[in-house]
């Protein structure tokens, strides 16, 4: 599980690229609206970069992957992740396939070969070189070898096993990318109940952090539907207008609207003494939903507290993909449904009355708070503020809230039991993930008292801290102390 998690955790390295294709795709259809560059250049100039991303999004897994999955972020890694992924890609060309099978392939194997260079070869290739890396760094040549050892023979031990697997999907490969397209095909013949089924189980995988590796089927090419990529793609992709973006659109009216109401709930239901520090988490928790789509400070502030709220909001997030599929409403995102990427999106191709998405999310906005604040009240859930005992320690004078990172980071320090109990610390987009010698020593109030949003426990050894999106300073911070 631990490994999962750590995957999906690098699956947002290359994720996080995606916001600039945003940016300037958005700006370029924005400029030329109707010929998507065709009148104007500087528009073309905009919509072409960031096709060059998008382009590219195979390549970035191979690298992203494999600097998150190696032990540390070496850059040898990134480059056995590029060696594995161009070798494998080159070996399992159509045309070079049938060159060394010396036959020529049928039309379904041509689809398939032609079709090898996708998001999941490149996480497989990342794994490749990560694992190189993590089991060769160190390893010692004989002296008239020497120059190849330790990093060196990364590349090399890479470009063996690379060979040998691409030996093997040589012949398997038909047969996994079948497998692939059908649940794809099996998924799509659902409509609007698929893209429910998706976005509960979305969101209830975020606890594990496995969420990210189940949007690589829906959002990219692994199992045929591509969905983000067709979208920004628009016409000259295999996007459909009134369809591409069914995955996507039903996200915005829960992050933008339903989760600030959320929040907005557990706020008026807090206890008077303590709505000042609930107030510092959950606002800002909405205020980056509503902007940027980022979720977590919202939902890990109830998901652990009130769990039966998390299955509620798990629901409603596949009642609003359900409705905004069945709905002529398509909107798409590169990072997450936020207003930066709704504004963005508002005029490509394919999409389609995006305005339309404020007035449900509006709606979606009063059932979450309504919702949530009868559930909190009738079974007097411990939501952030109504805690039995007091929600921050009051010793502790520095919060999240004050920028002071260093002070944050010393107070989580201190609450993980202090330097020695720490064995590694790492982080994805909002998470702090710490291994620790000795659980007991772990103090969770002390963590929170730095003003995070929570606190989670996967098994004895691991902690997760939940600080948001300045969670990187955090982590800098720490890892100078450590």
């Amino acid at each position: 599980m631990r490994k999962l998690q750590r995957l999906g955790r690098s699956l947002m390295l290359p994720v996080a690229t995606l916001p600039i294709a945003a940016l300037m795709l958005g700006i370029g259809y924005w400029i030329d609206p109707n010929a998507w560059g065709g009148d104007n250049q500087i528009a073309a100039f905009l919509v072409q970069a960031g096709d060059a991303i998008l382009g590219g999004i195979p390549i970035l897994f191979a690298i992203g992957v494999a600097i998150g999955m190696a032990d540390e972020g070496d850059g040898t890694s990134a480059l056995a992740g590029l060696v594995s992924f161009l070798l494998i890609t080159t070996l399992l060309s159509p045309g070079s396939v049938s060159q060394i099978l010396n036959t020529e392939l049928s039309e379904v194997h041509t689809k398939a070969f032609g079709s090898i260079s996708n998001a999941f070869t490149g996480i497989l290739c990342g794994l490749i070189g990560a694992f190189c890396y993590n089991r060769f760094k160190n390893t010692k040549l004989p002296d008239a070898l020497a120059f190849f050892s330790g990093k060196r023979s990364v590349a090399i031990v890479t470009g063996g096993i690379s060979i040998v697997v691409a030996f093997i999907l040589m012949f398997i490969w038909p047969y996994i990318y079948g497998g692939l397209v059908a649940f794809g095909e099996a998924i799509i013949s659902l409509g609007p109940w698929g893209a429910a089924i998706y976005g509960f189980f979305n969101r209830l995988l975020i606890p594990i952090g496995l969420h990210h590796a189940l949007n690589q089927v829906f959002w990219f090419d692994l199992a045929g539907i591509n969905d983000l990529a067709n979208f920004w793609a628009g016409t000259a992709g295999d996007g459909v207008r009134g369809e591409t973006g069914i995955y996507m659109t039903g996200f915005f009216p829960v992050m933008m609207f339903g989760l600030p109401g959320a929040a907005l709930a557990m706020y008026h239901t807090a206890k008077t003494t303590q709505r000042k520090v609930a107030a510092g988490i959950l606002m800002s928790g909405a205020l980056a939903s509503f902007m940027t789509g980022v979720t977590e400070p919202v939902e890990f502030a109830f998901m652990f507290l009130a769990p039966v709220l998390y299955v509620i909001h798990a629901f409603l997030t596949a009642v609003s993909m359900f409705v905004m599929a069945i709905l002529p409403i398509r909107a798409g995102f590169q990072f997450s449904g936020g207003f930066i990427d709704l504004f963005l999106s508002s005029r490509t191709p394919l999409a389609v009355n995006p305005w339309l998405i404020v007035p449900i999310g509006l709606g979606f906005s009063v059932i979450y708070y309504l919702l949530f604040r009868v559930i909190i009240t009738k079974l007097n859930l411990k939501t952030p503020g109504r805690e039995d005992e007091d929600y921050a320690d009051e010793e502790s004078k520095f919060t999240l809230a004050t920028g002071d990172f260093a002070a944050v980071a010393a107070t989580v320090l201190e609450g993980l039991g202090g330097a020695a109990n720490v064995a590694s610390v790492d982080n994805c987009i909002t998470r702090l993930r710490v291994e620790v010698k000795d659980y007991t020593a772990v103090d969770e109030k002390k963590i929170k008292s730095a003003g995070v949003s929570g606190v989670i426990r996967p098994s004895k050894t691991s902690v997760q801290v939940v600080v948001g999106t300045q969670v990187q300073h955090v982590a800098d911070e720490l890892k100078k102390m450590l």
